[in-house]
Formats: structure tokens, sequence, C-alpha cells
């Protein structure tokens, strides 16, 4: 097992290191998204409707990543977020897949693949990160 710092960043939590050890702690979509580079079908997902405030956690390793106060409907059918809460928490990279250029948005903790972020969107930086669902696990205020 790895060792890496929880959501909190005081706890450690052990991380899986095989895909074996990966495909007993996610279901079978959460797998095919966040370990293999998957996209769920737009419209689909738990979280690309909802309004419930909260903050949303990687649902590989539970690092808090984006804020409800920066989501918005994209018209795209998946969760979309105009900045993450910390960029330290995420990683980009280049995505050539499908025969597009496009700028992949993964985990930095777990390496869970999440979406993907355009230039497009509202807010001051004019980024839309768009994120499956099953990659999330919403954490409701109270």
């Amino acid at each position: 097992m790895v060792f890496v710092k929880s959501t909190d960043m005081s706890e450690e939590t052990a991380l899986p290191r095989t895909e074996a050890e990966w495909r007993e702690r996610l279901d079978p979509n959460q797998y095919q998204v966040l370990r293999e580079g998957g996209t769920e079908y737009p419209f689909s997902g738990d979280y690309w409707n909802t309004k419930t405030p909260g903050v949303y956690a990687c649902a590989g390793c539970g690092m808090e990543l984006f804020d409800s106060d920066t989501k918005y409907d994209s018209g795209t059918g998946w969760p979309s977020f105009w900045e993450a809460m910390d960029p330290e928490r995420i990683e980009t990279r280049v995505d050539t897949s499908h025969g597009m250029v496009r700028t992949e948005v993964l985990c930095k903790q777990c390496g869970g693949h999440l979406g993907h972020v355009f230039p497009d969107g509202p807010g001051p930086a004019g980024m839309r990160y768009c994120l499956n669902s099953c990659s999330l696990d919403l954490k409701p205020t109270d």
C-alpha cells in the first residue's frame, strides 16, 4: 500500500497500489472512468444537474477538489465548474485520444481521471472543468 495524506491533509490513508486493489475499491463504472480514462454518457451521472451545496471530492481517494459555489450549468450534461478549490490538488495533461486534442484533468493524489478542462467557461479564469459524476463524491454542507 502507498500512504498519502487524506482530504483534510492531516491523516494518512492507504491508497490501492495495484489495479486489482482499485477494482475492489471502485464500482465498475468508476473504475472505467477513474482508472481507464473513460467517460460517462452526458445527462446520465448523479451530479450533472444537482444544485446541492457542498464540496466535490475525488471518488477514488477523497481529495476535496471542487466547491459547489463554482459549479454551473454548461449545457453539456456533465458537472461543470469554473475553477478548482486548489489548483495544486489537480493535474492536467494533453489528451490526444479520439482524434482530438484536449486537456485531461486528473486528481493529483491518486491519478484518477476526472474529465477535461476547456477555455470556454464563465468566471474570472474563463475555464470549464467538465467532469464525470462517477469520478466525484459530493459532500453536502450542513
